[in-house]
């Protein structure tokens, strides 16, 4: 409530408050005695404490002299029902003097204050004129205090009735909005409860499907997309529901009437009450557009081979992990790794394109063999195949799959030109893997079971072994390091030597690497020569180890150094030996390199070569795991002087037939001309053993 505002306030009157008029002023006002205009502002104040009025304080005054000059004229005059009383009363209802004691107030300054206005003085009876003039002002103010509540009231029932009206119509207009939206929307909609039941679905949506929009009422949401979707839709829409995201968008595969899944983009929200509680959700499917099309087309180049349609190592591994989570406890899952035997070769005899043919026509056989299987065939690179399999009761074992594959791969595929073309595959078995085996690492167990059957020829095939595993896993490991553990100086070369049977005098000696491992102790020559050739980095290791040799070699004693299969058929090692020579100033026939024998006899890249090179520039060749029938031939083909055998033979010299063999061998190699090493004589009854048989040089922990 607010009093009467200061002077000099320019507000403008109420178009509602009444005016004051010449006719409603009393005759007297400007005789007036100075008691009437402190009555008029008593009146007002006490008024304005009861009631906001949106007057200036002058204008209040104005309003309230007014309405006093009417209440004395209604005293002073005869009438038994005062008017002017009466319309004072309403005035001060229009004037908003509606506050609680508004009224009160009125009456008891005005009752007071009437009763000792010298203007009223010669009222006779004026105690009872002064009530009765309150009592009609008191009726004009209820009067209009009831019909200005009338007022309101039907004013507030026609706005309600119009806003009604017009909330109606609009959501008429809405409903009607969202109808046509619905029904004649190019994407599809499904408005289903939060468990994923269908309540409506629009046109569009069904014919995605394929199917009438009655047959879609009452069915899941989740039963209408791939089987393979259906979890990836299902925890979208949870994360959704829980507030763990606004909004969802990805792509599933619809399966519509014919089965035949279509890709599909998905939008979804949640309808939710005031308080906030999940009612709905609606789904917003769109049909694969041509950029969506061009999407998937490049989804699937990304995941399957060009070549064969097949899926590719990624997607094999993405696959791999599915299964192995949702696997049969009972049965598990199989991965097959295959390598087609001596793909090359085909290769290069056929060419590209039969080549290519031939591996299209791989894949479609391998498809026929797990065809009554829960299986996937994928192409994992040149000529490797995977194949994984969700065992069940009725699968068939290991050894029935691999044989299938066998017999299906052995039948001559006809190529462009008649070519009637067979292969065979070697293949790493991968049996009932843990469930939470990582794909990467399954995938790395599988290469190494292949790597393992390819070791034993063609058409093998391996069962993963965890021992084996763990075994070869460490010694890759150790392989992938030698390069490093060569760089910061854990290699080095030691030497041995090489004696004379018959009288101990020093024949030569012989360059060994050794590895001084900071966990693993030290690695002997013959693991280190075996992890450089594996690695690749047999070629540059094995030059530094000629050149070290060489450089601790004198003119006294011949030094002997050991090739592998690689280095000895390097087109750089003649080249590479003349530089070293060169740099240490050793001469040539001071050197002899060992090669071996299964090398030259299969004249392995430049061996030969090189061995008739090294003789030019008078480098001895020495020929290593001398120890078959067919090494002999190597005696009479190259320049060899020296042959040292083999340990596998050597070890089984107490076999009769290993002893025979032996003395056979060696009787020989002895008539052709050539010196005879023995390697691995510990005793001084392996050295007696080995000059008996006919061998000149000895090697071993007896020589030190």
């Amino acid at each position: 409530m607010t009093a009467p505002l200061p002077d000099g306030d320019e507000f403008s009157v109420s178009p509602d408050a009444p005016k004051r008029t010449a006719s409603s002023a009393s005759p007297k006002r400007k005789n007036a005695a100075p008691t009437r205009a402190t009555l008029a502002r008593k009146w007002a104040y006490l008024v304005t404490s009861t009631a906001y009025l949106p007057y200036t304080h002058a204008q209040i005054e104005e309003h309230f002299a007014a309405l006093l000059d009417e209440v004395f004229a209604a005293v002073l005059s005869d009438d038994a029902e005062p008017a002017q009383a009466t319309e004072a009363g309403a005035r001060l209802v229009a004037l908003r003097c509606v506050g609680p004691d508004s009224l009160r107030r009125t009456m008891e300054v005005l009752g007071k204050g009437l009763l000792h206005e010298p203007e009223l003085r010669s009222v006779k009876s004026l105690p009872e004129r002064v009530l009765q003039v309150l009592g009609a002002l008191a009726s004009g103010y209820g009067e209009a205090l009831r019909e200005s509540i009338q007022t309101q009231q039907e004013d507030l029932s026609r706005t309600l009735v119009t806003l009604e009206r017009e909330t109606r119509r609009e959501l008429v207009l809405t409903q009607a909005r969202f109808e046509q939206l619905f029904t004649g929307s190019a994407t599809g909609v499904a408005v289903t409860r939060v468990d994923g039941r269908v309540q409506r679905v629009n046109p569009k949506f069904a014919e995605l499907l394929n199917r009438p929009v009655a047959d879609l009422i009452g069915l899941n949401l989740y039963d209408l997309v791939h089987p393979e979707d259906a979890e990836g839709l299902r925890e979208g829409y949870r994360k959704l529901l829980e507030g763990e995201s606004q909004r969802l968008e990805l792509s599933r595969r619809l399966v519509t009437d014919d089965e035949e899944p279509t890709w599909a983009g998905f939008t979804g929200s949640v309808i939710r009450d005031p308080a906030g509680e999940a009612q709905q959700l609606i789904t917003l499917v769109d049909g694969d557009t041509d950029v969506s099309l061009l999407q998937r087309q490049l989804s699937r180049q990304a995941l399957h081979d060009p070549l064969t349609g097949l899926p590719n190592r990624q997607f094999f591994g993405t696959r791999l992990e599915k299964a192995l989570r949702h696997a049969d406890p009972a049965f598990g899952v199989t991965v097959f790794h295959l390598d087609l035997d001596g793909f090359s070769l085909i290769a290069g005899g056929l060419g590209q394109k039969q080549s290519d043919d031939l591996l299209k026509n791989v894949a479609a056989k391998l498809r026929v063999v797990v065809g009554g299987e829960d299986a996937l065939v994928a192409r994992l690179g040149g000529d490797e195949f995977g194949i994984l399999i969700q065992n069940t009761a009725a699968s068939p074992d290991v050894a029935t799959v691999i044989g299938m594959i066998n017999q299906e791969l052995s039948e001559p595929v006809y190529l462009e030109g008649g070519s009637g073309v067979a292969v065979s595959a070697c293949v790493g078995v991968v049996h009932r893997p843990p469930r939470d085996m990582p794909p990467t690492e399954l995938l790395r167990v599988s290469d190494m079971t292949l790597r393992r059957a390819q070791a034993n020829g063609y058409r093998q095939w391996a069962l993963s072994d965890s021992a084996l595993d763990t075994r070869e896993r460490h010694e890759f490991s150790l392989a992938v390091s030698m390069a490093g553990a060569w760089e910061i100086g854990e290699l080095e070369v030691n030497f041995r030597p090489l004696t004379w049977l018959a009288d101990s005098r020093p024949a030569g000696i012989e360059a060994r690497l050794a590895w001084n491992h900071p966990r693993h102790g030290r690695i002997g020559h013959d693991t280190c020569v075996r992890f450089a050739d594996e690695t690749g980095l047999i070629v540059p290791l094995g030059e530094w180890l000629i050149r070290t040799a060489c450089e601790e070699a004198d003119d006294r004693l011949t030094m002997v150094v050991g090739l592998t299969p690689h280095q000895a058929a390097d087109p750089d090692l003649v080249g590479s030996v003349r530089s070293v020579l060169a740099a240490t100033g050793l001469g040539p026939s001071r050197l002899r390199l060992g090669f071996p024998a299964g090398a030259v006899l299969a004249d392995l890249g430049e061996t030969v070569d090189n061995l008739h090179l090294l003789e030019e520039i008078g480098v001895d060749a020495e020929l290593q795991d001398f120890g078959v029938a067919g090494d002999v031939v190597c005696l009479v083909d190259v320049p060899v002087r020296t042959v040292r055998i083999a340990p596998r033979l050597a070890e089984r010299r107490t076999e009769p037939l290993a002893e025979r063999s032996l003395r056979n061998l060696i009787e020989t190699a002895n008539m052709a001309g050539a010196t005879v090493i023995a390697d691995g004589i510990d005793s001084t009854g392996d050295a007696g053993w080995w000059q008996s048989v006919g061998a000149h040089i000895g090697a071993g922990r007896y020589f030190g």
